[in-house]
């Protein structure tokens, strides 16, 4: 029996992503939409500002699965970070520079 908990615990251990390595993977998607963005003229942005952007929806909701944030990032549109930006600077909330 010892040996089926053994194959169960080894699965469930690779199918898991270390926190680190999940929050690596992470800011190096939103930085590589930074990354898009300067390409296109917006030198400023970086990766902690399209995080900024991505999680905002998630203070209500909670973080949805991994697959779903990965979408979220690379499927942010310059508009809607551009809108989030100007939204959150009127209000006083952004953290930028």
């Amino acid at each position: 029996m010892s040996d089926a908990n053994d194959y169960i615990q080894a699965q469930e251990s690779e199918e898991k992503l270390q926190d680190a390595e999940l929050n690596e993977m992470i800011e190096k998607l939103c930085e590589s939409k930074a990354d898009e963005f300067r390409m296109i003229g917006y030198d400023q942005v970086t990766g902690a500002d399209v995080w900024e952007c991505v999680s905002d929806k998630y203070h209500k909701k909670g973080t949805p699965s991994l697959h779903e944030v990965v979408n979220d990032i690379l499927s942010l549109k310059v508009t809607q970070f551009m809108n989030f930006i100007t939204l959150n600077m009127y209000r006083g909330e952004f953290r930028g520079r």
